[in-house]
């Protein structure tokens, strides 16, 4: 009886590993986001050896933030992240359908961002990032106060629900962010973060 409950344990835990792993699709959009990163890192002098890319294309209940290893071209950690509510009140079934770079609007904005100063924040463990974007399309970033914070986010995916929506800034786990802020805190340069879809 034990033994079968040891295989039906390792299982359960290998299901659970897999499920998180992206998918081939997903794999190959991250390398081609990856290598277009590391060549604006090293024309800007950001940081060489990591940066942060959000797909918004995945569903908000599976994992689609990711800390890439710049040099050893790899997935660091993933998380759940979420996406900006915009005029939705409905949970939009998890998806990100409208993006924006206009005050108020409470959507998310595509695009490059560098990783400002670590601050104080009211949600979750305390610690937010400010956020600057780089491009037109979310050059308001600063003064929305579009910031990388945790809140209460899930740690695992819960698809095919999606997770709780912002107001426009890419939230994260409590515990997610707190790996983060070690990684973010050790990086002497700046830190590229791209959400894109």
């Amino acid at each position: 009886m034990s033994r079968v409950v040891v295989v039906f344990a390792l299982f359960f835990c290998v299901s659970c590993t897999l499920k998180s792993q992206p998918n081939e699709k997903t794999r190959i959009r991250l390398q081609a986001k990856a290598k277009s990163a590391k060549a604006y890192c090293k024309k800007k002098n950001f940081s060489s050896k990591v940066c942060v890319l959000i797909d918004m294309k995945i569903h908000s209940g599976k994992k689609r933030f990711f800390l890439w290893d710049l040099k050893g071209d790899s997935i660091l950690k993933s998380g759940m992240c979420s996406h900006g509510i915009c005029d939705n009140l409905d949970d939009n079934k998890g998806h990100a359908t409208k993006f924006s770079n206009v005050p108020e609007s409470h959507c998310s904005s595509l695009g490059k961002y560098k990783i400002g100063k670590r601050g104080w924040s009211s949600f979750g463990v305390h610690v937010n990032y400010k956020l600057h974007g780089l491009e037109k399309r979310n050059n308001n970033a600063f003064s929305r106060s579009i910031v990388f914070h945790s809140w209460g986010i899930p740690d695992e995916e819960t698809y095919p629900f999606g997770i709780a929506q912002s107001w426009g800034c890419p939230a994260v786990s409590n515990n997610f962010m707190r790996e983060m802020d070690t990684v973010l805190k050790a990086e002497k340069k700046p830190v590229l973060m791209w959400i894109y879809n």
